[in-house]
Protein backbone atom coordinates (compact mmCIF):
# COMPACT_ATOMS: atom_id res chain seq x y z
CA UNK A 1 0.00 0.00 0.00
CA UNK A 2 3.22 2.12 0.06
CA UNK A 3 1.93 3.91 -3.21
CA UNK A 4 -1.49 4.98 -1.54
CA UNK A 5 -1.84 8.68 0.25
CA UNK A 6 -1.47 8.88 3.66
CA UNK A 7 -5.01 9.56 4.30
CA UNK A 8 -5.84 6.04 2.94
CA UNK A 9 -2.76 4.34 4.97
CA UNK A 10 -4.43 5.74 7.81
CA UNK A 11 -7.47 3.85 7.36
CA UNK A 12 -6.40 0.82 5.71
CA UNK A 13 -2.72 -0.13 6.56
CA UNK A 14 -2.62 -2.77 8.83
CA UNK A 15 -6.37 -3.52 9.11
CA UNK A 16 -7.56 -5.46 6.23
CA UNK A 17 -11.43 -6.76 7.05
CA UNK A 18 -11.23 -9.75 9.56
CA UNK A 19 -11.16 -12.91 7.91
CA UNK A 20 -13.64 -14.78 10.17
CA UNK A 21 -16.79 -11.95 10.21
CA UNK A 22 -15.71 -9.47 7.62
CA UNK A 23 -15.85 -6.73 10.59
CA UNK A 24 -14.17 -4.28 9.03
CA UNK A 25 -12.71 -3.11 12.20
CA UNK A 26 -9.56 -4.93 13.22
CA UNK A 27 -10.94 -7.13 16.63
CA UNK A 28 -9.33 -6.61 20.05
CA UNK A 29 -7.95 -9.88 20.45
CA UNK A 30 -8.15 -9.86 24.20
CA UNK A 31 -6.23 -12.78 25.14
CA UNK A 32 -2.84 -13.51 26.88
CA UNK A 33 -2.11 -16.99 25.26
CA UNK A 34 -3.15 -19.12 22.11
CA UNK A 35 -3.89 -22.61 20.90
CA UNK A 36 -0.96 -24.61 19.17
CA UNK A 37 -1.69 -26.94 16.71
CA UNK A 38 0.96 -29.49 17.98
CA UNK A 39 4.22 -28.07 19.62
CA UNK A 40 5.77 -25.65 18.09
CA UNK A 41 2.78 -25.05 15.61
CA UNK A 42 1.93 -21.67 15.91
CA UNK A 43 -1.11 -19.76 14.07
CA UNK A 44 -0.23 -17.18 12.73
CA UNK A 45 3.02 -16.94 14.83
CA UNK A 46 1.34 -16.23 17.87
CA UNK A 47 1.96 -17.86 20.89
CA UNK A 48 2.04 -15.30 24.11
CA UNK A 49 0.23 -11.42 23.58
CA UNK A 50 3.60 -10.02 25.00
CA UNK A 51 5.50 -11.85 22.07
CA UNK A 52 2.71 -10.26 20.14
CA UNK A 53 -0.95 -9.95 19.70
CA UNK A 54 -2.88 -9.84 16.22
CA UNK A 55 -4.31 -6.57 17.37
CA UNK A 56 -1.13 -4.56 18.08
CA UNK A 57 0.01 -6.36 15.16
CA UNK A 58 -2.22 -3.96 13.42
CA UNK A 59 -1.12 -1.00 15.11
CA UNK A 60 1.98 -2.04 14.15
CA UNK A 61 2.03 -2.09 10.65
CA UNK A 62 -0.24 0.67 10.17
CA UNK A 63 2.11 2.78 12.25
CA UNK A 64 4.90 1.45 9.64
CA UNK A 65 3.21 2.69 6.83
CA UNK A 66 2.66 6.01 8.07
CA UNK A 67 5.68 7.21 8.85
CA UNK A 68 7.04 5.12 5.53
CA UNK A 69 9.56 2.64 7.82
CA UNK A 70 9.59 -0.70 7.93
CA UNK A 71 9.24 -2.17 11.39
CA UNK A 72 6.62 -0.21 13.89
CA UNK A 73 6.53 -1.24 17.48
CA UNK A 74 3.79 -0.11 19.61
CA UNK A 75 4.35 0.51 23.84
CA UNK A 76 2.61 0.72 26.95
CA UNK A 77 3.71 4.38 26.76
CA UNK A 78 6.09 6.55 25.51
CA UNK A 79 8.79 6.59 27.72
CA UNK A 80 8.57 3.02 27.70
CA UNK A 81 9.08 3.12 23.63
CA UNK A 82 12.01 5.72 24.73
CA UNK A 83 13.53 3.50 27.75
CA UNK A 84 13.55 0.70 25.25
CA UNK A 85 15.57 2.27 22.40
CA UNK A 86 17.79 3.58 24.44
CA UNK A 87 18.36 0.18 26.18
CA UNK A 88 18.86 -1.31 22.83
CA UNK A 89 21.32 1.26 21.17
CA UNK A 90 23.48 2.46 24.33
CA UNK A 91 25.45 0.22 26.50
CA UNK A 92 27.37 1.75 29.78
CA UNK A 93 30.42 3.91 28.43
CA UNK A 94 28.08 5.96 25.76
CA UNK A 95 27.36 8.96 24.78
CA UNK A 96 24.01 10.69 24.03
CA UNK A 97 23.16 14.21 22.38
CA UNK A 98 19.82 15.78 24.37
CA UNK A 99 18.04 18.97 23.49
CA UNK A 100 17.99 21.88 25.55
CA UNK A 101 14.52 21.86 25.36
CA UNK A 102 13.55 18.42 25.11
CA UNK A 103 10.41 17.27 27.21
CA UNK A 104 10.59 16.96 30.81
CA UNK A 105 9.79 13.30 31.14
CA UNK A 106 12.24 12.54 28.28
CA UNK A 107 15.17 14.48 30.38
CA UNK A 108 14.26 13.07 33.20
CA UNK A 109 14.68 9.14 31.86
CA UNK A 110 18.30 10.48 30.93
CA UNK A 111 19.30 12.41 34.15
CA UNK A 112 18.00 9.81 36.85
CA UNK A 113 17.56 6.63 35.15
CA UNK A 114 20.02 6.25 32.31
CA UNK A 115 22.95 8.02 33.74
CA UNK A 116 22.68 5.33 36.83
CA UNK A 117 24.27 2.50 34.45
CA UNK A 118 26.66 4.52 33.07
CA UNK A 119 25.96 6.45 30.08
CA UNK A 120 26.46 10.31 29.46
CA UNK A 121 24.31 12.69 28.06
CA UNK A 122 25.12 16.41 26.98
CA UNK A 123 22.71 19.01 26.21
CA UNK A 124 22.89 21.43 22.92
CA UNK A 125 20.99 23.07 21.09
CA UNK A 126 19.60 21.04 18.16
CA UNK A 127 18.39 24.08 16.06
CA UNK A 128 22.22 25.09 16.13
CA UNK A 129 24.46 22.31 13.82
CA UNK A 130 27.67 23.98 15.36
CA UNK A 131 25.98 23.08 19.32
CA UNK A 132 25.51 19.46 17.85
CA UNK A 133 28.72 19.02 16.93
CA UNK A 134 30.66 20.47 19.85
CA UNK A 135 28.56 18.63 22.39
CA UNK A 136 29.76 15.04 20.22
CA UNK A 137 32.25 13.23 21.49
CA UNK A 138 33.63 9.65 19.83
CA UNK A 139 31.65 7.95 22.29
CA UNK A 140 28.60 9.24 20.92
CA UNK A 141 26.39 6.65 19.59
CA UNK A 142 22.48 8.71 19.77
CA UNK A 143 21.54 12.20 18.91
CA UNK A 144 18.16 12.71 20.17
CA UNK A 145 15.96 15.44 18.66
CA UNK A 146 12.29 17.05 19.13
CA UNK A 147 11.17 18.80 16.44
CA UNK A 148 8.64 21.13 17.37
CA UNK A 149 10.29 20.67 20.72
CA UNK A 150 7.93 20.24 23.63
CA UNK A 151 7.11 22.95 24.88
CA UNK A 152 9.19 26.16 23.35
CA UNK A 153 8.74 24.71 19.48
CA UNK A 154 12.11 24.89 18.95
CA UNK A 155 12.53 23.82 15.32
CA UNK A 156 15.70 21.46 13.84
CA UNK A 157 16.67 20.63 10.61
CA UNK A 158 16.54 17.07 10.33
CA UNK A 159 18.54 16.27 6.77
CA UNK A 160 21.34 19.00 8.10
CA UNK A 161 21.47 17.39 11.82
CA UNK A 162 20.89 13.68 10.52
CA UNK A 163 23.96 13.95 8.11
CA UNK A 164 25.98 15.77 11.22
CA UNK A 165 25.13 12.46 13.50
CA UNK A 166 26.23 10.21 10.75
CA UNK A 167 29.64 11.37 10.79
CA UNK A 168 30.19 10.97 14.09
CA UNK A 169 28.71 7.22 14.31
CA UNK A 170 25.48 8.48 15.79
CA UNK A 171 22.14 7.69 15.27
CA UNK A 172 19.53 10.28 14.74
CA UNK A 173 16.58 9.86 16.99
CA UNK A 174 13.76 12.19 16.26
CA UNK A 175 10.46 12.34 18.43
CA UNK A 176 7.78 13.21 15.91
CA UNK A 177 5.49 13.65 18.52
CA UNK A 178 4.09 17.58 18.47
CA UNK A 179 3.72 16.78 14.67
CA UNK A 180 2.43 13.28 13.57
CA UNK A 181 3.41 11.32 10.75
CA UNK A 182 0.79 13.68 8.78
CA UNK A 183 2.60 16.87 9.15
CA UNK A 184 6.40 15.38 8.74
CA UNK A 185 7.80 12.02 8.41
CA UNK A 186 11.74 12.26 10.17
CA UNK A 187 13.03 8.31 8.31
CA UNK A 188 12.42 10.49 4.85
CA UNK A 189 14.48 13.10 6.12
CA UNK A 190 17.56 11.01 7.48
CA UNK A 191 16.66 9.77 11.01
CA UNK A 192 17.53 6.34 12.12
CA UNK A 193 14.49 5.86 14.34
CA UNK A 194 11.06 7.85 15.13
CA UNK A 195 9.76 8.43 18.60
CA UNK A 196 5.76 9.09 19.45
CA UNK A 197 3.81 9.21 22.60
CA UNK A 198 0.50 7.91 20.89
CA UNK A 199 -1.63 8.90 23.58
CA UNK A 200 -1.48 12.67 21.85
CA UNK A 201 -2.10 13.04 18.48
CA UNK A 202 -2.16 9.65 17.16
CA UNK A 203 -4.49 8.54 19.74
CA UNK A 204 -6.10 12.03 19.50
CA UNK A 205 -9.52 11.43 22.44
CA UNK A 206 -7.76 11.71 25.59
CA UNK A 207 -8.31 8.02 26.39
CA UNK A 208 -5.21 6.09 25.95
CA UNK A 209 -1.62 5.65 26.88
CA UNK A 210 0.73 4.42 23.99
CA UNK A 211 4.26 5.14 23.07
CA UNK A 212 5.64 4.01 19.60
CA UNK A 213 9.28 3.37 17.93
CA UNK A 214 9.59 2.96 14.31
CA UNK A 215 12.32 2.46 11.43
CA UNK A 216 13.24 1.71 8.04
CA UNK A 217 16.81 -0.44 9.27
CA UNK A 218 15.28 -3.85 9.36
CA UNK A 219 18.01 -5.45 11.59
CA UNK A 220 17.31 -2.86 14.41
CA UNK A 221 13.83 -3.37 13.62
CA UNK A 222 14.26 -7.11 14.92
CA UNK A 223 16.64 -5.64 17.72
CA UNK A 224 13.92 -3.65 18.83
CA UNK A 225 11.28 -6.35 18.57
CA UNK A 226 13.67 -8.67 20.94
CA UNK A 227 13.73 -5.78 23.48
CA UNK A 228 10.23 -5.18 23.49
CA UNK A 229 9.47 -8.56 24.17
CA UNK A 230 12.13 -9.57 26.89
CA UNK A 231 11.59 -6.21 28.44
CA UNK A 232 7.47 -6.56 28.00
CA UNK A 233 6.23 -2.93 28.18
CA UNK A 234 3.71 -3.33 25.40
CA UNK A 235 0.73 -1.82 24.29
CA UNK A 236 -2.37 -3.75 25.44
CA UNK A 237 -4.80 -5.15 23.01
CA UNK A 238 -7.82 -2.66 23.86
CA UNK A 239 -4.93 0.30 24.06
CA UNK A 240 -4.07 -0.73 20.29
CA UNK A 241 -7.20 -0.70 18.84
CA UNK A 242 -7.84 2.51 21.03
CA UNK A 243 -4.97 4.20 19.13
CA UNK A 244 -5.82 2.85 15.40
CA UNK A 245 -9.82 4.25 15.98
CA UNK A 246 -7.77 7.61 17.08
CA UNK A 247 -5.50 7.44 13.76
CA UNK A 248 -8.41 7.03 11.21
CA UNK A 249 -8.98 11.06 11.55
CA UNK A 250 -5.60 12.17 12.22
CA UNK A 251 -5.37 13.97 9.08
CA UNK A 252 -8.40 15.91 9.38
CA UNK A 253 -7.89 16.41 12.79
CA UNK A 254 -4.49 17.89 12.08
CA UNK A 255 -5.87 19.97 9.19
CA UNK A 256 -8.31 21.55 12.18
CA UNK A 257 -5.90 21.47 14.90
CA UNK A 258 -3.57 23.75 12.93
CA UNK A 259 -5.93 26.45 11.56
CA UNK A 260 -7.10 27.08 14.67
CA UNK A 261 -3.37 27.14 16.15
CA UNK A 262 -2.69 29.62 13.35
CA UNK A 263 -5.44 31.65 14.00
CA UNK A 264 -5.07 32.08 18.19
CA UNK A 265 -1.00 32.89 17.58
CA UNK A 266 -1.89 35.86 15.30
CA UNK A 267 -4.44 37.20 17.79
CA UNK A 268 -1.87 36.26 21.11
CA UNK A 269 1.62 38.29 19.08
CA UNK A 270 -1.25 41.23 19.27
CA UNK A 271 -2.20 41.17 22.73
CA UNK A 272 -0.45 43.30 24.73
CA UNK A 273 -0.44 40.89 28.10
CA UNK A 274 1.52 38.77 26.31
CA UNK A 275 6.09 39.45 25.46
CA UNK A 276 6.43 36.53 23.29
CA UNK A 277 4.58 33.95 21.07
CA UNK A 278 6.56 30.65 19.77
CA UNK A 279 4.83 28.95 17.06
CA UNK A 280 6.55 27.55 14.08
CA UNK A 281 3.58 29.13 11.53
CA UNK A 282 4.64 32.51 12.22
CA UNK A 283 7.30 34.68 9.15
CA UNK A 284 8.79 35.95 13.13
CA UNK A 285 9.56 32.26 14.22
CA UNK A 286 13.22 31.37 13.37
CA UNK A 287 12.63 28.12 12.61
CA UNK A 288 10.15 29.22 10.40
CA UNK A 289 11.50 28.44 6.88
CA UNK A 290 13.17 25.00 7.94
CA UNK A 291 9.76 23.78 9.39
CA UNK A 292 8.27 24.67 6.49
CA UNK A 293 10.30 22.70 4.42
CA UNK A 294 10.32 19.71 6.10
CA UNK A 295 6.25 19.86 7.62
CA UNK A 296 2.83 19.98 5.73
CA UNK A 297 1.88 22.24 8.25
CA UNK A 298 2.56 23.83 11.33
CA UNK A 299 0.60 21.77 14.48
CA UNK A 300 -1.81 22.70 16.95
CA UNK A 301 0.86 23.52 19.66
CA UNK A 302 1.48 27.12 20.68
CA UNK A 303 3.30 28.13 23.46
CA UNK A 304 3.75 31.89 24.53
CA UNK A 305 4.73 34.13 27.73
CA UNK A 306 2.98 36.26 29.84
CA UNK A 307 4.75 39.65 30.34
CA UNK A 308 3.40 40.07 33.38
CA UNK A 309 5.69 37.28 34.81
CA UNK A 310 5.14 33.58 36.26
CA UNK A 311 2.13 34.35 38.63
CA UNK A 312 0.41 36.20 35.92
CA UNK A 313 1.23 33.18 33.56
CA UNK A 314 -0.28 31.16 36.54
CA UNK A 315 -3.43 32.86 36.44
CA UNK A 316 -3.81 32.75 32.80
CA UNK A 317 -3.85 29.52 33.27
CA UNK A 318 -6.42 29.29 36.60
CA UNK A 319 -9.02 31.53 34.18
CA UNK A 320 -9.85 30.11 31.02
CA UNK A 321 -12.93 28.36 30.65
CA UNK A 322 -12.56 25.95 27.91
CA UNK A 323 -9.15 25.84 27.57
CA UNK A 324 -8.92 22.46 30.32
CA UNK A 325 -5.97 23.16 32.79
CA UNK A 326 -4.03 19.73 32.51
CA UNK A 327 -1.18 17.85 31.06
CA UNK A 328 -0.76 16.32 27.79
CA UNK A 329 -1.64 17.46 24.33
CA UNK A 330 -3.18 16.20 21.61
CA UNK A 331 -6.56 15.29 21.98
CA UNK A 332 -9.74 17.01 20.27
CA UNK A 333 -10.15 19.88 23.13
CA UNK A 334 -8.07 22.20 23.99
CA UNK A 335 -5.33 22.28 27.04
CA UNK A 336 -3.52 24.94 28.80
CA UNK A 337 -1.27 24.44 30.89
CA UNK A 338 2.23 25.92 32.87
CA UNK A 339 5.03 24.03 32.10
CA UNK A 340 7.88 25.24 34.83
CA UNK A 341 4.73 23.78 37.57
CA UNK A 342 2.91 20.92 35.31
CA UNK A 343 4.93 19.06 32.69
CA UNK A 344 8.47 20.18 33.13
CA UNK A 345 8.97 20.95 36.71
CA UNK A 346 11.04 18.02 36.63
CA UNK A 347 13.63 20.02 34.64
CA UNK A 348 13.76 22.40 37.25
CA UNK A 349 17.55 23.86 38.10
CA UNK A 350 19.15 22.35 34.36
CA UNK A 351 19.88 23.62 31.82
CA UNK A 352 16.57 22.52 30.39
CA UNK A 353 14.60 24.43 32.58
CA UNK A 354 11.64 26.88 30.94
CA UNK A 355 11.04 29.55 31.31
CA UNK A 356 8.61 30.44 34.52
CA UNK A 357 6.44 32.96 32.62
CA UNK A 358 5.58 30.19 29.94
CA UNK A 359 2.25 28.75 29.22
CA UNK A 360 1.55 25.86 26.97
CA UNK A 361 -1.73 25.03 24.59
CA UNK A 362 -2.80 22.48 23.00
CA UNK A 363 -5.43 23.54 20.40
CA UNK A 364 -8.37 21.39 20.09
CA UNK A 365 -10.58 21.56 17.05
CA UNK A 366 -13.57 23.65 18.64
CA UNK A 367 -14.80 26.66 16.75
CA UNK A 368 -12.09 28.88 16.95
CA UNK A 369 -14.17 31.70 17.81
CA UNK A 370 -14.58 30.40 20.66
CA UNK A 371 -11.47 29.72 21.93
CA UNK A 372 -9.99 32.93 21.13
CA UNK A 373 -12.90 34.48 23.00
CA UNK A 374 -11.82 32.44 26.49
CA UNK A 375 -8.25 33.44 25.57
CA UNK A 376 -9.04 37.09 25.82
CA UNK A 377 -11.12 36.92 29.03
CA UNK A 378 -8.31 35.02 30.47
CA UNK A 379 -5.74 37.47 29.37
CA UNK A 380 -7.57 40.21 30.64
Amino acid sequence: MSDQSFETLAIHAGQEPDAATGAVVPPIHQVSTYKQDGVGGLRGGYEYSRSANPTRSALEENLAALEGGRRGLAFASGLAAEDCLLRTLLSPGDHVVIPNDAYGGTFRLFAKVVSRWGVEFSVADTSDVQSVRAAMTPRTKVVWVETPSNPLLGITDIPLIAGVARAGGAKLVVDNTFASPYLQQPLSLGADVVVHSTTKYMGGHSDVVGGALITSDEALGEELAYHQNAMGAIAGPFDAWLVMRGIKTLAVRMDRHGENAARIAAMLTEHPAVGQVLYPGLASHPGHEIAAKQMRGFGGMVSFRVAAGEEAAVEVCNRTKLFTLGESLGGVESLIEHPGRMTHASAAGSPLEVPSDLVRLSVGIESAEDLLADLRQALG
